[in-house]
C-alpha cells in the first residue's frame, strides 16, 4: 500500500463542512491521509469534526490553499474527478482506470485527485489543470453523487488498484482419522440406544452418514460439537437456566 502515501485528495470550494469531514473519513478507511482544501466556504467547523467520526487526524493535518495551483504544488499527475464530460483537451476515463493510472505513477511520485464544489463541480480551467478526467459510471437518470461519496468510491478504487484484498479466514484444524472414526462409533452407538438404528437390520445407514459427513471435511471443533449433542441425547441435562 506504499503508493497510497503519495495520493493527495483535493477538495475545491466545498460548501458544506460536513462533506469535508465525511470525505476525511472516507479517505481514512482506505488508508489515504493527505487532504488539501482549496477555499472551503466554512472551515474549520464543528460539523466537519462530527462527520469525520474518528478521522480527525486527517482533518488536523489538512492543508488549506487559496488556489488549485497551490494545492497541486509538487504533484506529478493530477486527476480531475467530475460527473460531466468537458470540451477540454483532457482524456476522460472511468474511476477504475483512473485509479490504475494514478497508483502506477504514485509508486514514486505525488498524485492528486481533485474534486469540485457540491453544486457546480469543477470549472473547465480546473479540469484543464489536470492530466486526466475521471468519472464514476452512475445511473443515467440520476447522476447526482455527493462529493464525499465520490471520494469514497475513488479511494476504494485506489486501494484495490494497490492489490488490496480481504484477509482470508484463519484455517480451521481438520479432525484426524481417529477423531472422525470415534465420532462414527459414538453416532452408531447413540442411534442404537435411541432406537433409530436397528443393529440387526442396519441396511446402509452408516455408509450414507459417512458419505454425508465426509463431504463436509469435519473440523475438530465440529466433531466435538456433534459428539456433545450425541451425549446430551443419552444423558440430557435439561434446559439451561437463563442468565
Amino acid at each position: 500500500m506504499e503508493p497510497l502515501k503519495n495520493i493527495r485528495i483535493v477538495l475545491c470550494g466545498t460548501a458544506h463542512p460536513g462533506n469535508i469531514g465525511a470525505a476525511a473519513r472516507a479517505m481514512r478507511t482506505m488508508g489515504i491521509v493527505d487532504l488539501v482544501l482549496v477555499n472551503p466556504q466554512r472551515y474549520p467547523d464543528p460539523q466537519a469534526l462530527w462527520m469525520a467520526a474518528g478521522a480527525t487526524d486527517v482533518l488536523e493535518a489538512a492543508h488549506i490553499c487559496t488556489s488549485l495551483g497551490e494545492a497541486l504544488s509538487g504533484v506529478a499527475f493530477a486527476v480531475a474527478c467530475s460527473a460531466r464530460r468537458r470540451d477540454v483537451a483532457v482524456t476522460m476515463v472511468d474511476a477504475r482506470e483512473a485509479a490504475a493510472q494514478a497508483v502506477t505513477i504514485a509508486q514514486d511520485s505525488a498524485v492528486a485527485l481533485v474534486f469540485g464544489n457540491e453544486t457546480s463541480g469543477l470549472s473547465n480551467d480546473e479540469v484543464g489543470a489536470c492530466g486526466l478526467l475521471a468519472s464514476i459510471p452512475v445511473a443515467a437518470d440520476f447522476s447526482s453523487l455527493n462529493v464525499a461519496a465520490a471520494v469514497q468510491v475513488f479511494c476504494y478504487e485506489l486501494r484495490m488498484a494497490c492489490g488490496a484484498a480481504l484477509l482470508p479466514d484463519k484455517p480451521q484444524e481438520l479432525a484426524s482419522h481417529d477423531e472422525v472414526e470415534a465420532f462414527y462409533t459414538h453416532l452408531e452407538r447413540t442411534m442404537t440406544e435411541t432406537g433409530f438404528l436397528n443393529p440387526a437390520h442396519p441396511r446402509k445407514l452408516m455408509y450414507r452418514l459417512r458419505r454425508m459427513f465426509a463431504r463436509t471435511r469435519l473440523q475438530v471443533e465440529e466433531v466435538n460439537i456433534l459428539r456433545g449433542i450425541l451425549s446430551s441425547l443419552i444423558t440430557p441435562k435439561g434446559p439451561r437456566k437463563k442468565d
